[in-house]
């Protein structure tokens, strides 16, 4: 029954994907597919199409959303990069408690792999403002998921999660609390040492 469910929730999502920009709530996340390598044209780095290893885009970053400062994000622009996706709730305890030792490991790493929280289960921005000022994570990209189309694409259903994926789309996933420890031996594998 949760698998028709789930099945039933992802086909309306996608119908969905199929209406005007003004159908959308303003600030939601939204899932589209993204061109793949075959194409288009090679293209340089962080233009948002694989132009190395890849011969097409990893379906985790095919989405497009907004971050919590209201900026555009295309998650094809994190291809053959090592990426951190972290998401929370501005509620959730864990995810509190996680989030100074997240900020000092994405610094520690910065320029070798790329960390995204994805802030989702809450429809409060100023919520969600308010924990990254609370947690120090305000170095990190952070995408607005009030209607949870990124928690979906990714399929997460419970914070604190993170998907931990690898240049080549390949991925792995761990449930929160995460200490500073335990999540700094993740990111070290994930850049490769």
């Amino acid at each position: 029954m949760r698998k028709l469910t789930l099945l039933l929730a992802a086909t309306l999502a996608l119908a969905a994907c199929g209406g005007s920009d003004d159908d959308a709530p303003k600030g939601a996340a939204t899932v589209q597919p993204t061109p793949s390598a075959a194409s288009s044209s090679a293209a340089a780095p962080g233009s948002g199409t694989p132009s190395g290893r890849l011969r097409s885009m990893p379906e985790q970053l095919k989405f497009e959303g907004t971050t919590l400062d209201g900026k555009p994000f295309t998650g094809s622009n994190l291809a053959e990069q090592p990426v951190v996706f972290w998401f929370w709730a501005p509620w959730c305890p864990k995810c509190q408690s996680e989030g100074p030792a997240v900020a000092k490991v994405a610094e520690r790493y910065k320029g070798r792999v790329s960390f995204v929280g994805i802030a989702g289960l809450d429809k409060s921005k100023d919520q969600m403002q308010k924990f990254v000022t609370r947690t120090g994570t305000g170095g990190i990209t952070q995408l607005d998921d009030r209607g949870g189309d990124l928690y979906k694409h990714f399929k997460v259903t419970s914070q604190s999660s993170f998907l931990f994926m690898k240049r080549d789309g390949s991925a792995d996933r761990a449930s929160g609390p995460l200490g500073e420890d335990e999540l700094e031996k993740h990111v070290k594998a994930l850049a490769g040492g």
